[in-house]
């Protein structure tokens, strides 16, 4: 997937539980996912369920700290793998400034953990 963000990803051992906020007609179903990086402005994961571009899901994002972020995710972006699982990228739709600035105190401390 091209690279299309202007904030620099960091990698998270996390996982994100996300269910379809866009279709009221589909039961809510809590999936997990891997999480491949996040930054202040959106998620970047791998999931078994096909998921729609445009639309937006609920997360718990587990930190570092094991605090846990609730957000919504839009979808912008999803590639097929071989092995018919799905990497997705998401933004951040109204993401309190707290919880921006959690996610930006982490990526300070892995560039000076880099250098």
């Amino acid at each position: 997937m091209e690279e299309k963000r202007k904030d620099r990803r960091m990698s998270l051992s996390a996982k994100l539980l996300i269910k379809n906020m866009n279709d009221d007609s589909v039961k809510a179903e809590e999936v997990e996912i891997e999480v491949l990086d996040v930054s202040k402005t959106g998620v970047g994961f791998i999931c078994n369920s096909p998921l729609s571009i445009g639309a937006v899901y609920e997360a718990h994002l587990k930190l570092w700290t094991d605090e846990v972020i609730h957000a919504f995710l839009k979808v912008v972006r999803i590639e097929q793998t071989k092995e018919e699982r799905y990497i997705c990228g998401t933004i951040f739709m109204g993401l309190p400034e707290v919880n921006a600035k959690r996610i930006e105190i982490y990526e300070m401390l892995n560039r000076i953990n880099e250098n």
